[in-house]
């Protein structure tokens, strides 16, 4: 293990904002992952773990710690008994998009609806990941973890991971407290692709029976139109993606606050443990805000392809970010008493 000084981050995120780290390490291992901990321990110095850097705005001054870059490979895939499903066991620092290619090129069904999304494989569990009507949550059935307050590797089913809407114990309740070592995924073999989004249904009409791999291409090609697609030479994605969460409220407020934007409310179906409440879009709220695609403030702006995606125009700050986010909340809290939360993991602040 090799532990580098004064690492500049900004490289390492989709973002491409902020400073450096005052120590830095490649764990490709996680005998690494452990020492790496025990070293921080033993400085006494803060730790934070890294993965692909998409979801991660680094402050300007950067971070007086250790940043634990998880870079650990490997995927292993087995079919069950009774040959209906397909078990993947992926390292966390697998790309993810990388990962879902190989599920649907083995013909598995489960997560090819999360395709094109940034990032490495030990966010999924984290933040639950979700796009177009899928969530990990729903094939996930373990997570291999080093706890950094016990020194112990432990194994979660999914329903000790306490997962909801882009959310799990390890952003919430145990925030810090667990390094992601392996994700295990139950897919369906040979199953059919999910078509439960919109977007997708306007894509594929009623009788249309798409592969899984056309499925994906569609997704991949609505996140490039969205700009939420990592695409070289394209300004808009250097961004952490949606910015904010699409907020959940009951079905009432959700029609008052149609009543008040002056027209229909895009809204999805919320979580089964939250009867009565919709998901709306927050995307929707920020434009009735009065922002646009393209607003600018400094060299911090919005997406050109969609307003729920803040993008550095080149040469921006975290303080401009954050300033242009402050920006949208407040507006967004004014006009329609919603508290927009940020979905970024904020570091070095």
């Amino acid at each position: 293990m090799h532990i580098q000084q004064n690492v500049e981050l900004a490289p390492l995120t989709t973002f491409g904002i902020g400073g450096p780290a005052k120590w830095f390490v490649d764990a490709e291992t996680e005998s690494d992952v452990i020492e790496a901990a025990n070293w921080a321990r033993a400085q006494d110095v803060p730790l934070f773990v890294m993965g692909g850097g998409s979801n991660l705005l680094v402050s300007d001054a950067g971070f007086d710690g250790l940043v634990l870059h998880v870079a650990i490979r490997g995927v292993e895939m087995r079919r069950s008994a009774q040959q209906a499903e397909c078990i993947f066991r992926v390292a966390a620092g697998e790309n993810w998009d990388g990962v879902v290619q190989r599920t649907i090129d083995e013909n598995c069904a489960g997560i090819e609806c999360l395709a094109g999304i940034p990032g490495d494989v030990g966010g999924t569990p984290v933040q639950n990941v979700g796009a177009y009507g899928q969530e990990v949550a729903s094939t996930v059935v373990r997570v291999r973890c080093y706890d950094l307050r016990s020194g112990e590797t432990v194994e979660m089913n999914a329903a000790e991971c306490s997962f909801g809407y882009r959310r799990s114990r390890f952003n919430t309740s145990d925030k810090g407290r667990y390094v992601i070592l392996a994700v295990e995924y139950v897919l369906t073999h040979g199953g059919r692709p999910s078509l439960k989004y919109a977007d997708l249904q306007r894509e594929f009409p009623a009788g249309s029976n798409p592969s899984l791999g056309q499925v994906a291409d569609v997704v991949r090609r609505i996140r490039q139109a969205k700009g939420m697609l990592i695409s070289e030479g394209d300004p808009d994605c250097r961004s952490a993606g949606s910015f904010f969460k699409n907020p959940v409220v009951g079905k009432e407020q959700a029609a008052s606050i149609a009543r008040i934007g002056g027209s229909e409310v895009p809204q999805f179906p919320a979580a089964p443990d939250q009867p009565g409440h919709v998901k709306i879009s927050a995307a929707w709220l920020i434009a009735k805000a009065g922002f646009a695609r393209g607003y600018q403030l400094g060299s911090a702006g919005i997406s050109t392809k969609h307003t729920l995606a803040l993008v550095n125009l080149g040469g921006a700050t975290a303080s401009e970010i954050l300033a242009l986010a402050d920006q949208i909340h407040s507006a967004v809290l004014d006009q329609f008493s919603i508290d927009l939360q940020m979905e970024p993991v904020m570091l070095g602040f």
